[in-house]
């Protein structure tokens, strides 16, 4: 094993690619997932910093409002976040009785099939311009984020054992990284002769294109699990649609691993909405969308550049605990940067920082740790974690913003080094749970 680790290189994957022809399709199926979901994103970004009320939330609202003296403008994020979380809440249970009835052949094919259908929705919604349509279109994009790629990894841990996914992770990561990158930059190229619902038509067409790598990748899933012995291909799972929870309560890795998504969504959070206040001065819709565009490439930029050069020797030779206590060391760095010297740009700096660490270093150490755990924790306390946990922090972190952007932003980052700190003791633990690289706690 040492002799592998010492020889791992670029000769590793081109074999890989040759030998393992699920390794392509998967790199394949995740670039289009994220290059539909980034071309999307600008959009929704853009709703949630937009000062013009009109263009995100529905009349009858806005008439509430100014009728009860709230200022909503001033409110945006929280209640686009607050709403996020309660839909994130009411379609948990509809995904877990999903995963509990039905086998993975028939689950997996409905759930892209269904955020389809939803993006053939927005497309007459915003075609019609519809009041109200920006809140709507920001809660899904963001629902459909968190499902969609959770339910991608929970599917690559059917096809791939742990060593594997130790190699195999972060270059199937790198496609999705070209995918982030490629969809910002096709939005800031079609933003200019394509209005919204046309945008919409091409995230729609790579949906299509998962769906069609989903189908090509069941007979590795169906291989993986007769080696395994195990023929689950054709079998739900079962159980209660809330055992999600209950898993994750039980298991201390687990436990553990909420922990660090909670707080890890924490310090993303306040750094997305001091971004948002520096984004709200910008004039235009169409600048604003720029701007995040520029951020999403940069933060992919940095993001493939560790998933190539460094994520994968290192997640192969030391295993999971240096990638996620190395993000968690750098943002706690940043942020007592950004305590000292609040700057606009230190703030973006920061934000790639943040985001690119999770993308390269931790989100392929997490993955890992499910390649060794039963299909209910993997489609179910794993879903929970990514979705309801992620949702919460989300929900938590953007009101306490708001009380603690009423004195400042030093002292809004002040309060994120203890944040982050949070983080990086929920990373701790989960390496404490994984203290031996072969082996999981279920």
């Amino acid at each position: 094993m040492q002799d592998q680790r010492q020889r791992l290189g670029w000769q590793d994957l081109r074999k890989a690619m040759t030998e393992v022809p699920a390794l392509p399709i998967s790199a394949i199926y995740f670039f289009c997932l994220l290059c539909g979901y980034y071309l999307l994103r600008p959009v929704r970004d853009a709703f949630g910093a937009s000062p013009e009320v009109e263009a995100v939330f529905p009349q009858w609202l806005i008439a509430w409002s100014q009728n009860h003296g709230v200022a909503i403008s001033d409110l945006t994020l929280q209640i686009l976040f607050t709403g996020t979380f309660i839909s994130m809440l009411v379609l948990q249970p509809v995904y877990g009785a999903l995963v509990s009835r039905y086998p993975r052949r028939v689950f997996l094919p409905i759930i892209y099939g269904v955020f389809i259908l939803c993006l053939i929705g927005f497309y007459a919604i915003f075609d019609q311009e519809v009041a109200g349509r920006g809140a709507v279109f920001f809660i899904w994009v963001a629902v459909f984020n968190l499902f969609a790629v959770s339910v991608f990894w929970s599917f690559m841990s059917d096809i791939y054992t742990e060593e594997a996914a130790r190699l195999f992770y972060s270059y199937i990561g790198v496609g999705g990284t070209l995918g982030a990158i490629a969809g910002p930059m096709l939005t800031k190229v079609l933003a200019k002769h394509l209005q919204v619902p046309q945008l919409i038509l091409v995230s729609i067409f790579f949906l299509s294109i998962c769906l069609v790598c989903i189908l090509l990748l069941r007979r590795w899933a169906k291989r993986a699990e007769e080696i395994r012995h195990l023929n689950n291909d054709n079998v739900a799972i079962g159980g209660s649609f809330w055992a999600g929870f209950r898993i994750v309560i039980n298991s201390p890795l687990l436990r553990a691993m909420a922990v660090l998504m909670f707080f890890g969504v924490g310090v993303g959070t306040l750094l997305y909405n001091e971004q948002a206040i520096i984004a709200k001065q910008i004039v235009s819709d169409e600048a604003r969308t720029a701007f995040y565009a520029n951020i999403d490439f940069w933060i992919n930029f940095v993001t493939l550049f560790i998933q190539l050069l460094i994520a994968p020797f290192v997640l192969f030779r030391f295993g999971v605990k240096p990638l996620l206590l190395l993000p968690a060391a750098a943002i706690t760095l940043g942020y007592c940067a950004l305590a000292a010297a609040p700057l606009p740009m230190l703030v973006a700096i920061v934000q790639i920082m943040t985001r690119a660490g999770e993308f390269s270093l931790s989100k392929p150490a997490r993955e890992t740790i499910y390649t060794k755990v039963d299909r209910e924790t993997r489609y179910k306390a794993k879903a929970f974690i990514d979705t309801a946990v992620y949702r919460g922090g989300d929900l938590t972190f953007v009101w306490f913003h708001k009380f603690l952007a009423a004195f400042g932003s030093s002292t809004v980052f002040f309060v994120g080094v203890f944040v982050s700190l949070a983080m990086a003791f929920g990373a701790w633990k989960v390496g404490k749970h994984q203290v031996n690289p072969d082996k999981v706690d279920p």
